[in-house]
């Protein structure tokens, strides 16, 4: 049997999928995020057609 564990993510920001440039608004928010230290990645999220750039707690 296996445990099934729900890990929060913090949203940073939220960028829309139909953006004439695709991710790399999310991407290039996510490089500066990093340069300043924080551990942030971009997700995509189907249900709301949204890049999301999101850290660990």
């Amino acid at each position: 049997m296996s445990a099934i564990t729900a890990q929060t993510r913090t949203v940073l920001e939220r960028f829309p999928a139909g953006h004439p440039r695709g991710p790399w608004p999310a991407d290039e928010y996510t490089a500066a995020q990093r340069a300043q230290g924080t551990d942030a990645r971009v997700f995509m999220d189907i249900a709301t057609d949204q890049f999301l750039v999101v850290t660990d707690p």
